[in-house]
């Protein structure tokens, strides 16, 4: 994303509206003149490319513009890095050690001073080390010393789209309330959309079902007594997932200043599905934690007589929606039990999850809760959730699993049918 400094944002009426680069040949010309540039800088100190970057823009009255793609450049697509033979603070401290016992500095002294530490390291790494990786290295911590490692190239195109994708995302760090419509979509598509809201931990109030849709309000930072830029930046994350959803709509309310009186300004911004905004995050990952993952593995090596489903419809509950990590079938009977996995959460997702489970009134819920969450501090009364409970430590086994299933009839869940009984031939 972008800072704010480097968002480009007009006024139409009570509207706000982004800057959008369209994807023409000027503008692939320019993205493609910043990638090579990167690329040309590989194995550079951060200082150098700066300095190219400066070079580049000159007096541009575009250097907004320019600046706006270098900065998705640098963060999104390089890895920069330390490289010293030695922690520079260490290195430091052992060149400044040596000098002070050899007397007032000379140049022929400093010369020596780095030869003598380049020759004990060469022997303590099993490498030679070369005096002039000593001067580099002292101060390769600072930032513009860092190297540029590695550069992973995007397409022009693929640039310009998150550079459209980052102007829109920086409206919402103004944002005061969000309400989202989702409708006529996928179920799998819901889902994606929810555990992202649960993975950058937003306040929602969620109405609505997989048949007619949801409904999905959203506090912004700037509801809140201290508008936090960190909340901001999660509001704006959410973008990226929500175009995966094919059918939206979202309204969104903005508390600006007005650039004259300095006064609060109410406006509103809206986008749906035909922004035609590309989302770069990928359409969502199969497991949630390296938890849920584990335990899949065990459980297919395992012959259990029971299949594992990841795809669970989702539990509707008031002002919110309750996303099961699995439903095991048993293979005969066509009966089920639907699990959740708790693992390492904050006390206050701890009380929202529990208060679900509550309000689920699911008696086919099964819940796993790792012994390492303090539910006393989260205010949690084990006694009173009201299903059955797995301990685990690191690894959740399928055998807990089955013994919580064994022990209580396998009721039939709202959502599957009977099981039908095979007629015995006469």
């Amino acid at each position: 994303m972008l800072p704010t400094e480097l968002l480009i944002h007009r006024y139409r009426g009570e509207t706000l509206v982004a800057k959008r680069l369209p994807l023409d040949a000027a503008h692939r010309d320019r993205a493609s003149g910043l990638i090579d540039l990167f690329q040309s800088k590989v194995g550079r100190s951060q200082k150098e490319l700066d300095s190219a970057l400066g070079e580049r823009e000159g007096a541009s009255p575009d250097y907004k513009i320019e600046r706006g793609l270098a900065h998705l450049l640098r963060n999104s697509f390089s890895t920069f890095e330390v490289v010293s033979p030695l922690d520079p603070v260490d290195l430091r401290r052992r060149v400044f050690t040596m000098a002070a016992a050899t007397g007032a500095p000379q140049r022929d002294r400093a010369i020596a001073i780095l030869e003598t530490i380049a020759q004990e390291l060469s022997t303590e790494n099993n490498r030679p080390i070369l005096p002039p990786e000593i001067r580099n290295g002292l101060y390769a911590d600072l930032p513009e010393n860092r190297i540029l490692t590695q550069f992973e190239a995007p397409t022009a195109d693929a640039l310009l789209h998150r550079y459209n994708l980052s102007q829109i995302q920086g409206i919402f760090y103004k944002a005061s309330h969000l309400v989202l419509t989702a409708y006529r979509n996928d179920p799998g598509e819901y889902k994606l959309l929810f555990r992202y809201l649960k993975l950058f931990q937003l306040m929602t109030y969620i109405e609505g079902d997989e048949d007619q849709g949801f409904t999905v309000t959203v506090d912004g930072p700037a509801s809140l007594f201290n508008a936090s830029t960190r909340y901001g930046l999660a509001i704006a994350k959410l973008l990226p997932a929500l175009l995966h959803v094919s059918q939206w709509h979202l309204k969104a309310t903005l508390q600006t200043k007005d650039q004259g009186t300095g006064l609060r300004i109410e406006r509103r911004f809206e986008l749906d599905h035909d922004c035609g905004l590309v989302s770069h995050y990928p359409p969502g990952k199969t497991y949630d934690s390296a938890i849920e993952e584990s335990f899949v593995k065990r459980w297919n090596e395992a012959k259990t007589g029971w299949r594992l489903e990841r795809e669970v419809n989702l539990i509707p509950i008031p002002g919110s929606v309750m996303i099961p990590d699995f439903r095991l079938v048993h293979l005969e009977t066509g009966r089920s039990h639907i699990l959740e996995i708790i693992g390492y959460w904050r006390p206050d997702y701890l009380r929202k999850k529990f208060a679900q489970v509550r309000q689920a009134q699911r008696p086919d819920l099964i819940l796993a809760i790792s012994e390492r969450l303090n539910l006393d501090r989260a205010g949690i009364e084990v006694s009173k959730i009201p299903v059955p409970v797995i301990w685990f430590k690191d690894k959740l086994q399928p055998k807990a699993v089955l013994a919580a299933i064994g022990a209580q009839p396998p009721p039939i869940t709202p959502d599957q049918p009977p099981p039908t009984t095979k007629k015995s031939k006469k």
